[in-house]
């Protein structure tokens, strides 16, 4: 399996369905990257142009591999050992290029996305299954920008509850999403 995650803070919709830069919460990057290790996610990218933000998951990644994180808790050293942090979406496929020598395809994750891109869970886990190299983008804040949308292959079908409610943290998405594509077939 050559699955990798993104995790974008820019471009992404705030409440007023404005675009911004959102902010880095310790939180993702430790969840998601336990989440990426339990699922055999190859990476996972950190996505914010902004310079502070990019320092400070740095800054969190270094004492958790490199200081006394990584000494106290070398589970949690093990896990966030597969974090990078990037400008872009642009440069996160580029690494995934450079280390698999072909181009991903880009799946956007998004809450309300129904149409002629999208792909189901089915599709997409039969991509997976299948070795094909695959990027998927999550939203930070209230969602991908519609240009990240525009700009992916392809869009994953919404994780759809029972109450019409549908906003769900990015950390309980991924999880949903992850087991549903790279769960055990046995589950």
């Amino acid at each position: 399996m050559r699955l990798y995650m993104g995790l974008v803070h820019f471009p992404v919709y705030n409440k007023n369905g404005e675009k911004i830069a959102s902010a880095i919460t310790t939180l993702d990057i430790h969840d998601l990257a336990r989440l990426a290790r339990t699922y055999d996610v190859r990476r996972v990218f950190i996505i914010t142009p902004l310079q502070d933000q990019q320092e400070l998951a740095r800054r969190v990644l270094r004492h958790w591999i490199e200081g006394y994180g990584g000494r106290y808790n070398w589970h949690r050293k093990e896990a966030l050992e597969c974090v990078s942090v990037v400008e872009s979406i642009e440069q996160a496929v580029a690494r995934i290029q450079e280390i698999e020598g072909e181009l991903p395809i880009t799946i956007a994750t998004d809450a309300g996305y129904q149409e002629e891109r999208s792909i189901s869970y089915e599709e997409a886990r039969e991509s997976i299954w299948r070795n094909q190299v695959a990027v998927l983008i999550f939203g930070t804040a209230w969602g991908l920008h519609e240009e990240v949308i525009r700009q992916s292959d392809r869009v994953l079908a919404p994780v759809l509850g029972k109450k019409g409610y549908n906003h769900l943290s990015v950390r309980t998405a991924a999880a949903i999403i992850l087991d549903r594509l790279a769960g055990s077939e046995e589950n």
